[in-house]
């Protein structure tokens, strides 16, 4: 599926571009819930040891990319603030949504039910931006990333109440992609357009490496 360029921050690839630069002739998508375990332990893998196997790779490098594909699960009512912030931090600086990716992972946990119930809305938007401040090194500011994820606490002047924030739009799209194939399990990879479910979470970064060196051409 292609990746509308708003949200050129999802792809990741492993070789410096040359002039003329030539998409990778393989594409891994992996669909992931920030706040899923699963999906935590395949984004661990494939982020902090495949990947720079893969940079160190000449033949691979070249080969494939991968696609961090938003997969919002609607029974985490958190999941939709964790994703809406990577969506924020995507917007501001699209370098660093995997870093800020990473560290949401990271601290994961507190986002899930049980951490977020006794506050509200906005307060765990804060937290969110504080992490994405924290965790990009400098390049977006807490405030700038909960201006974007902020519900204003009065109706729009038609008096709606459903006003949502500055981030909506870009999570309907996402949501939507993942709807458009399919996709309702956390983590799923689709590789060239077709699931591939002998992908587990659980793989090591030897197993993942021994696939891709199969299947990509």
């Amino acid at each position: 599926m292609a990746l509308p360029p708003k949200f050129k921050g999802h792809r990741l690839a492993f070789y410096e571009a040359a002039a003329t630069p030539e998409l990778p002739q393989h594409t891994v998508e992996v669909f992931l819930d920030y706040v899923c375990p699963f999906s935590a332990k395949l984004f661990n893998t494939v982020y902090n040891t495949l990947t720079p196997a893969l940079r160190a790779d000449p033949v691979l490098s070249r080969r494939v990319q991968f696609v961090f594909r938003q997969q919002v699960q609607p029974w985490h009512p958190s999941s939709t603030l964790a994703h809406e912030a990577g969506l924020a931090v995507q917007r501001l600086a699209p370098t660093q949504f995997w870093a800020f990716s990473a560290a949401l992972f990271a601290a994961q946990k507190e986002f899930f039910d049980v951490s977020v119930v006794g506050e509200t809305r906005n307060e765990t938007y804060k937290r969110l931006a504080q992490l994405a401040a924290s965790s990009t090194g400098g390049s977006v500011e807490a405030d700038e990333v909960y201006k974007l994820l902020a519900i204003p606490g009065r109706a729009a002047d038609d008096g709606s109440l459903n006003v949502g924030n500055a981030v909506t739009n870009d999570l309907k799209v996402v949501v939507k992609m993942a709807r458009l194939v399919g996709v309702h399990v956390s983590p799923t990879v689709i590789f060239d357009g077709v699931v591939a479910n002998d992908i587990s979470s659980s793989w090591t970064v030897e197993q993942w490496l021994d696939w891709l060196k199969k299947n990509v051409a």
